[in-house]
């Protein structure tokens, strides 16, 4: 064994002396200083975060470049940084690393090459040059000239974080040896203690060929970096093993094959059912020698991630997700939970969901019927289980009014729910299926565009459990699968709730078609099943979808990130109307997102009996006011200035800000408003009109309050939102935002052939009437 100390002390009197560390980009600086048992792995990825002592293994795809001649450079300053990061908030890493072979193959490579060009120049006398034969390098040698070259690029990578390292060379024999093994354990704390990163690695100028099925009985030998990552980490109690590869973690059977599926966990006895493929480019070991060092360092208390270091999308912050807890790669756990993986509920859905969509539309109102009427008879077991959740809420401290708000269920919530869902099983007779256009191509060649499901639904919502039963019977009314992930803050009322749509699922053997994921699983995660879901819908905080937005790659999102909703009183509105529409528009039900968040007045209104009584109103109702800029002018004394005209409140609060005309209150809601509900108050139609067709909002209204913006209130029954975008469909998003269209054509064998200017056959493209009800 050998170990060499970098010159930690110049190296840090070198950091203070100028007095900065170097920057590492913006992940979380948190110092961490949970204390955490050794002897028990993890049992999911969530707890990652509370490893504190850490081993990244760094495989020889992933330290080296494609030609294996010479390191990944940019790949490798970029994993330095993380482990940077990740010792700068208080853990302690080590490195396993590969590279040696490649550093020292590139070295003696330029060597000979240089050698070989000098001595002919000396010998030819004259410049012309012929191409060299290069000789095969043995890999010891390689490793030999490659080691000092490799520690030092590590040394000068570390040194722009002010961290020191120190390198570590082993055997097989240095386990197998008792005197040994308590050294190198004795000399791995000492460096951890003083805040220095171990990068350690085989001796690979000196070590034997491995021999095949040489692990003496419970201990694996060390055949190669995997197997040295595995036995280091049970030596030194380690948390957290990251093995890096060139793969994205364990399939099922090899990559390449069609169907071979990434297995997110991976638990012991799982490994009958892998097949696996040939090892990686570079390398010795594969991955079966991987997952069996990953069981070893397992069994032995420490918990195992295989993931993808060569990926350029995630190299740089693969090591410090994996360590947020965030789904990549393989997490090894010894913990099987009870039920199915997310994975496994989407396919479950997706089959129960063809098998919903194929029912008749009676069956399927049937089953929404049949919802409702389980929404009346349950109504007080879901009022307890609310009411637990309800009381953890408040205890707990951590929400808002506003949220505690969209968590309460009651009566009179359960049976407007209960109306909805009927009304929403009447109009589901003619929706999937139903024939929107039918042409005639050409003789005995029709064509037809029906409607038919999305697919799969992710519905993704904070509080608010009435949100269940009514995307579940859209759902199913439009014969989709749905995926359901309820925040904790509902997890008993959203419990009972699901367990009544799988009740009225299984009249027509479709239960499975309505998911609620229970499992551990971030939003963050779910929003990456790009190849098992087809659209998500966030309901909750502006926050939420937000994240969700951003988060989603490759999947659609349909939703509205704010509902910033205004009121603009016009200067010919009528007093009642006014006052009315305002107080229903913020005092109705202020958590929703079709509460009003500004109240636009016409300066004319100022100082008149109305603007006062509309003000009156306002405090009557315990509303907190805030001045827009222009309205802060007019006052001596105003209320507190608003800080963003762009602000949804939620709560009892909203901002009034004054125009000169409708055309400005138009322009301040396009600078200022999300696109989602508007409203004017006039008497005067002309106005009323301009102002109708002018704003770019999903919803309108003239002398109405913007409360009205609802799928049940606009008769679709239920909704799964309101959508502010400007495709596929705007506002409140009913049954047919949940559908999409196929085509259909039916010939008798007609080729396109038929139809060039050679072919007997002619285009006719003449539209079909379509019977009422008609469906394919």
């Amino acid at each position: 064994m050998f170990a060499r100390l970098a010159s930690c002390s110049r190296l840090q009197s070198r950091a203070r002396k100028h007095g900065r560390p170097a920057p590492v980009r913006a992940f979380s600086q948190a110092k961490f200083s949970v204390p955490r048992p050794h002897g028990k792995s993890f049992a999911h990825r969530s707890e990652l975060k509370l490893a504190k002592r850490i081993v990244v293994k760094l495989g020889s795809a992933v330290v080296t470049r494609g030609d294996e001649c010479g390191l990944a450079l940019g790949r490798l300053a970029s994993i330095v940084e993380q482990v940077a990061m990740l010792q700068n908030q208080g853990r302690e890493m080590l490195i396993v690393t590969s590279g040696a072979v490649a550093f020292g193959r590139q070295r003696l490579r330029h060597e000979i090459l240089l050698s070989q060009s000098v001595r002919q120049a000396l010998h030819s006398g004259h410049n012309q040059l012929k191409e060299f034969s290069l000789p095969v390098l043995e890999a010891r040698a390689c490793a030999a000239a490659g080691q000092s070259g490799l520690m030092a690029l590590y040394e000068a990578m570390f040194t722009q974080y002010s961290i020191c390292t120190a390198q570590i060379l082993v055997t097989n024999l240095d386990f197998h040896d008792e005197q040994k093994r308590r050294n190198l354990n004795s000399t791995l704390q000492e460096l951890m203690r003083m805040n220095i990163v171990p990068i350690i690695n085989t001796n690979d100028a000196v070590v034997a060929p491995p021999v095949p099925s040489s692990d003496m009985q419970g201990v694996i030998s060390i055949k190669d970096n995997d197997s040295l990552a595995a036995r280091l980490a049970v030596e030194m109690k380690v948390d957290l093993l990251v093995a890096l590869s060139d793969v994205e973690g364990l399939y099922d059977r090899p990559p390449g094959i069609d169907d071979a599926k990434l297995l997110d966990i991976f638990y012991p006895g799982d490994q009958q059912s892998i097949t696996y493929g040939n090892k990686s480019r570079v390398g010795i070991g594969g991955m079966e020698a991987k997952v069996k060092a990953a069981l070893w360092a397992l069994q032995g208390g420490t918990s195992v991630v295989i993931a993808n270091g060569t990926d350029p999308k995630v190299t740089g912050h693969v090591i410090t997700d994996i360590v947020e807890g965030k789904k990549l790669g393989t997490f090894f756990s010894e913990v099987k939970p009870a039920g199915p993986t997310v994975e496994q509920q989407t396919e479950m859905a997706r089959h129960a969901g063809r098998t919903l969509a194929s029912l008749d539309p009676e069956q399927r109102a049937e089953i929404i019927c049949g919802l409702a009427e389980l929404l009346t008879e349950k109504r007080e077991e879901i009022l307890t289980a609310n009411k637990k959740d309800m009381e953890l809420a408040i205890t707990s401290g951590r929400f808002s009014q506003a949220l505690i708000n969209r968590l309460s269920l009651s009566t009179s919530k359960l049976n407007s729910l209960a109306i909805g869902l009927r009304q929403l099983a009447a109009s589901s007779r003619d929706s999937v299926g139903r024939v929107l256009r039918r042409t005639r191509v050409a003789n005995n060649l029709d064509l037809e565009q029906i409607t038919v499901p999305i697919g799969v639904l992710l519905v993704i919502f904070e509080s608010r459990p009435d949100c269940l039963p009514q995307v579940s019977a859209l759902a199913i009314a439009s014969g989709n699968a749905l995926l359901l992930k309820g925040g904790k803050e509902a997890s008993y009322t959203n419990k009972i709730l699901h367990q009544l749509v799988q009740e009225a699922l299984s009249l027509h053997g479709v239960t499975d078609a309505v998911q609620l994921v229970s499992t551990r699983e971030e939003v963050e995660d779910l929003c990456r099943l790009d190849k098992l879901i087809d659209l998500i819908i966030p309901r909750g905080s502006s926050q939420l979808v937000r994240d969700i937005q951003r988060a989603a790659k490759g999947v659609p999102v349909l939703g509205h990130s704010e509902g910033i909703c205004h009121v603009y009183i016009d200067s010919e509105a009528c007093l009642d109307k006014a006052i009315d529409v305002v107080r229903d528009s913020k005092c109705d039900y202020p958590a929703a997102c079709n509460a009003m968040e500004t109240l636009l007045i016409h300066r004319d209104l100022l100082r008149t009996p109305m603007f006062d009584q509309i003000i009156d109103m306002l405090r009557t109702e315990e509303v907190k006011i805030h001045a827009g800029p222009r309205f802060a002018s007019y006052l001596t004394f105003s209320p507190s200035e608003v800080k963003s005209l762009r602000t949804e409140y939620g709560e009892l609060e909203c901002c009034i800000e004054v125009v000169d005309s409708m055309q400005e209150a138009v322009d301040h809601i396009h600078k200022y408003g999300s696109s989602h509900t508007d409203v004017i108050v006039t008497e005067n139609e002309e106005t009323a009109e301009q102002f109708l067709q002018q704003v770019d909002s999903a919803c309108v209204f003239w002398n109405a309050s913007s409360r009205f913006a609802d799928g049940y209130r606009f008769g679709l029954g239920a909704e799964v939102g309101i959508s502010t975008a400007r495709i596929h469909a705007r506002g409140p998003v009913g049954l047919e935002g949940l559908l999409t269209t196929k085509w259909v054509l039916r010939g008798e064998g007609q080729t396109v052939v038929d139809f060039s200017e050679q072919g007997s056959m002619k285009y006719i493209h003449e539209n079909i009437p379509i019977p009422q009800g008609s469906f394919n």
